[in-house]
C-alpha cells in the first residue's frame, strides 16, 4: 500500500545567472512525489541538477518556476524539519564525536537533559558507541560518515536529504555503508531523498528511483523497486535486479549519447 504523499515537487524549473551574465537552465519542468517514510534515489548524468533539486527541497534556494510542497505547505525558506548529509562528513575537527552529533541541537537551542542520551543511542545504532570521545581525525572515513548521519538524525527530521554521502569512500566501505543506511532507515523510518551515481546502490536502497536527463535536468522515468526487504548486494545476481539496473542505465546512456551528438553538431 502506497504511503501518503509528503513531498510534492511540481513543475520545477531553475535558472541560474552565471558570472558572465548568461542564464543557465539547470532544471526544467521537474515533477516528483515522495511518500511518507519513502526512500527515493535520484540518479542521472553529472551536471543534471540532482544536487540543485535537493537544495530546492531544503529551501536553500528557490525555483524559477513551479513550487515544492511539504505536507501541503510551500517551501519558501530553509526548514528545520529537514536534515542533510553531504559527500564529505564536514565534522567539527576540534570537537569529539558526541559533541559533533549534538551540535545541531545546540544551534537550534534544543539541548535538553536527555539530549546526550539520545545522541549516545544514535551512535550505538551505527556502531560508534565506543567512539563518542574520539576526535574526527581518529576515525576512518566510513566512521566519520556514520557520525555525520547521526548528526543529521539527532533533531529527528521529517526528511533526510543525502547528496552522494558515500561517494568519497572506497568500494567495500561504500557497500558496507549502504547496508548500514538500510538498517538505520528500517529501524528509524524517515523520508529520504538520496542522490547517487551508483545504479546498484540506488536499486538496493530505494522504494523508487527517479532517473534524470542531462542538463537541463528533467525526469526521464520514475521506476518502482519491488524487491523484498531487507536487501543485500547478493541480489545483484538476480534477474529482476539486473533488469531494473539495465532499465536505469539505458536512460543514462541515452542521455550521454544525445549530449555527445549535440556537442559534435
Amino acid at each position: 500500500m502506497a504511503s501518503r504523499t509528503l513531498i510534492e515537487i511540481n513543475k520545477i524549473t531553475k535558472v541560474f545567472r552565471s558570472l558572465d551574465g548568461a542564464d543557465v537552465l539547470a532544471l526544467e519542468d521537474v515533477s516528483l512525489d515522495v511518500g511518507l517514510s519513502e526512500f527515493v534515489s535520484i540518479v542521472g548524468p553529472s551536471g543534471c541538477g540532482k544536487s540543485t533539486l535537493l537544495r530546492l527541497v531544503a529551501g536553500l534556494t528557490g525555483p524559477t518556476e513551479g513550487r515544492i510542497l511539504i505536507d501541503g505547505d510551500e517551501v519558501t525558506e530553509p526548514r528545520r524539519d529537514i536534515g542533510m548529509v553531504f559527500q564529505a562528513p564536514t565534522l567539527l575537527p576540534w570537537a569529539n564525536i558526541l559533541k559533533n552529533v549534538l551540535f545541531p541541537l545546540k544551534v537550534l537551542h534544543r539541548l535538553t537533559a536527555d539530549s546526550e542520551n539520545r545522541a549516545r543511542e544514535l551512535l550505538k545504532l551505527v556502531g560508534l558507541g565506543e567512539f563518542e570521545k574520539k576526535m574526527p581525525s581518529e576515525l576512518s572515513g566510513g566512521m566519520q560518515q556514520r557520525a555525520a548521519i547521526c548528526r543529521a538524525l539527532i533533531p529527528e527530521p521529517k526528511i533526510l536529504l543525502m547528496d552522494e554521502p558515500f561517494g568519497a569512500l572506497d568500494a567495500l566501505t561504500r557497500e558496507e555503508m549502504s547496508l548500514e543506511l538500510q538498517r538505520i532507515w528500517t529501524e528509524r523510518p524517515t523520508t529520504i531523498i538520496f542522490v547517487t551515481h551508483s545504479v546498484p546502490e540506488a536499486v538496493l536502497l530505494s522504494d523508487k528511483v527517479c532517473v534524470m536527463s542531462s542538463r537541463p535536468g528533467h525526469v526521464k522515468e520514475v521506476i518502482e523497486i519491488p524487491l523484498a526487504r531487507p536487501r543485500s548486494y547478493s541480489l545483484e545476481t538476480e534477474q529482476e535486479f539486473q533488469n531494473i539496473s539495465q532499465r536505469i542505465r539505458k536512460h543514462i546512456f541515452e542521455n550521454q549519447t544525445s549530449a555527445r551528438r549535440i556537442g559534435a553538431a
